[in-house]
């Protein structure tokens, strides 16, 4: 038997590695990490392998049908759509990469805390959030995009603070399992203060509900993120962007379908990549989605 004294904790990397082929052991999960590092990818190198400049318009290709120089026709602009397709998600994928960690960077520290703290704190708390997330997402976003504007410094900071409020709900539960643990009262009685408990007792139990958490608001900021572009609050023209490109292409639909399907076929396939992916993480790291939050 080995001497427990020289036994040592994984490091972080042989962890992450670990849950990695966790991951890519189950079908869904190969999958769906295989479509996230696909569009990663292109969102790196599209503007090295896209056949066309996604600003290139020909009056005298609008609204084209599939040939060998445009494969996906044209928009009503005369732009090459598959140009536009394969450059559509990388705002998204940047503004949404960002803000994702910050939802659950602002909203999974808060929430421990106030698990931690507990008492009237704890219950004044989650009260503001019922009433945050009783409201409709769109209303609450717009009214912060229309008052300060639709770029790109607008909408991280509130895409990152509208997701960060149900994770202050997550972290919250999450540290109710753990804050009445043999090790969490043994740390109050050495007299340790708040701040030590959370980084050194809590965050650590803790981290992997958050990290699943964050896998799918990622998921939902894409949703309201191309929403927002679709109702024009995204990013702008001539910026390619999915959202944008539906709302563009909706009204020939009849004259050229792929101009709506390819973006949805984009914008769809990473989020269920995204989505596989969050359920094999869960189930690598042993966390139940299906658990409730404590009210």
């Amino acid at each position: 038997m080995d001497d427990p004294a020289t036994y040592q904790r994984p490091g972080p990397l042989a962890r992450f590695l670990t849950v990695i082929s966790d991951i890519v052991s189950r079908p869904s999960g190969a999958i769906g990490l295989g479509l996230v590092a696909l569009h990663l990818l292109l969102a790196l190198s599209g503007p090295w392998i896209v056949p066309y400049s996604f600003t290139e318009m020909n009056a005298g290709l609008m609204l084209s049908q599939p040939s060998s120089a445009h494969w996906l026709g044209t928009d009503h602009l005369g732009r090459d759509t598959l140009t536009r397709t394969l450059l559509g998600g990388r705002e998204a994928i940047l503004v949404t990469g960002i803000a994702t960690p910050l939802a659950v960077l602002w909203g999974g520290l808060l929430g421990v805390f106030v698990g931690l703290a507990g008492g009237r704190l704890d219950e004044v708390l989650m009260r503001i959030v019922d009433a945050f997330l009783s409201l409709p997402w769109i209303l609450k976003m717009l009214v912060l995009i229309v008052t300060f504007g639709t770029g790109i410094e607008v909408l991280i900071p509130t895409l990152a603070f509208f997701y960060g409020i149900p994770v202050i709900r997550i972290a919250r539960a999450a540290t109710h399992d753990v804050v009445a643990r043999d090790f969490v009262q043994a740390a109050r009685a050495r007299g340790h203060g708040r701040a030590t408990i959370i980084w050194r007792e809590l965050l650590p139990n803790v981290r992997d509900a958050l990290l699943v958490e964050g896998a799918m608001r990622w998921s939902w900021m894409l949703l309201a993120f191309s929403s927002l572009s679709f109702l024009g609050f995204g990013v702008s023209p001539p910026t390619p962007d999915w959202g944008l490109m539906i709302a563009d292409a909706r009204g020939f639909m009849s004259f050229s379908p792929l101009g709506v399907l390819a973006p949805m076929v984009g914008l769809s396939s990473l989020i269920i990549g995204i989505n596989l992916t969050a359920d094999a993480l869960a189930k690598a790291l042993g966390i139940d989605r299906a658990q409730k939050a404590p009210v």
